[in-house]
């Protein structure tokens, strides 16, 4: 009879002891629960953060050309910090963020935002960075639980931060594309690659006006060639519809382009000024040969004159926006005036 006193006894002692591990672990599961409820939730807003933040910084890198100026850098901060305000997060309208510009080095080296005022490489990028939170005192306030507040969170900031920038066109679309291959030594020469400016002619104050005739009438760098870009063709037919219609096909930095033989000086009727367009660069246009691209730039046909020694004169420009062309990847080509709409890179 003790006996079975005492094991109803024991019995009972452990079923209490088992109750009290449940009612522990239920709390903890509860907690869990509660807790990745209130993750969950958090990550929706900081998804809506995110897309604020993307939004911003692209509408504020709009406003951005390659030389810029106080007022354009004030121009993009304007675009941006109102860009913030058209988005919601978790219901509750934006209406602050923090907003940077500057060049942003595409290699990471060095990282982070650099000053408006440095002289940028050809890997560091005009950009706007824009971070938008709710934290105290932002947006309404840091994110209130539901849950969490059981284990002792009662509030969670959230924020995200995106970077865009302009760059330097790296592919060309079909119809972006002028069929006049240009020298990058006739770049150098007229081009100030330290101010992404072209050269100014000191008796006009304007850039120079330049001739780009066939290599076969002019010297070893300032020339041009026609092109028929990745098909061999050497018929004056073919470069008169390149002429009207571009490249057919896309092709990006480091991309083949054939040099056309002969100088073909009908093709200089064919085209009508003045006209800006997008020319492939090459290190060399020796006829009848492929030659790899390693840049896209601008320039502005004001003439084209046909006779025995035909030739396009014309001059360089900056700040041009073709259209039909996008950013390459890998190292940026040098700038030689041309940049495409802004992208996001961080």
């Amino acid at each position: 009879m003790r006996n079975d006193a005492h094991f109803a006894r024991l019995a009972g002692r452990q079923r209490g002891a088992i109750a009290i591990y449940v009612a522990l672990f239920l709390m903890v599961m509860l907690g869990f629960i509660a807790l990745s409820v209130d993750i969950g939730r958090a990550l929706v807003v900081r998804n809506e953060l995110q897309n604020a933040a993307d939004a911003a910084a692209l509408a504020g890198a709009g406003q951005l050309q390659w030389t810029n100026t106080p007022t354009t850098w004030a121009n993009a901060t304007s675009k941006a910090n109102a860009a913030i305000s058209l988005n919601y997060a978790d219901g509750k309208a934006l209406s602050t963020g923090t907003v940077t510009t500057g060049y942003w080095s595409v290699t990471g080296s060095p990282a982070g935002m650099q000053s408006t005022t440095i002289t940028p490489s050809g890997s560091e990028l005009p950009a706007v960075q824009v971070t938008v939170s709710r934290t105290a005192g932002s947006n309404g306030g840091p994110i209130q639980t539901f849950f969490a507040g059981l284990i002792g969170t009662n509030t969670i900031d959230v924020s995200a931060t995106a970077v865009a920038a302009i760059a330097m066109p790296g592919v060309a679309k079909p119809g972006a594309l002028f069929p006049l291959a240009i020298t990058q030594c006739t770049y150098n020469l007229f081009w100030n690659s330290s101010t992404g400016q072209p050269t100014i002619d000191p008796s006009t104050g304007k850039p120079y006006e330049i001739k780009i005739g066939s290599s076969y009438h002019t010297g070893t760098c300032y020339y041009g060639q026609w092109t028929t870009f990745n098909t061999v063709a050497n018929d004056t037919p073919t470069v008169i519809n390149l002429i009207q219609n571009g490249n057919p096909t896309t092709l990006s930095i480091g991309d083949n382009t054939w040099i056309d033989t002969g100088t073909k000086n009908s093709i200089y009727k064919n085209i009508s000024t003045p006209v800006q367009v997008l020319l492939p660069v090459v290190s060399d246009v020796s006829t009848g040969s492929n030659q790899p691209i390693i840049a896209f730039a601008p320039f502005q046909i004001d003439q084209s004159v046909n006779g025995a020694n035909p030739y396009v004169a014309g001059h360089f420009i900056t700040n041009y926006l073709p259209t039909n062309v996008g950013p390459g990847g890998g190292t940026p080509p040098a700038y030689y005036g041309a940049y495409v709409p802004p992208v996001l890179v961080n």
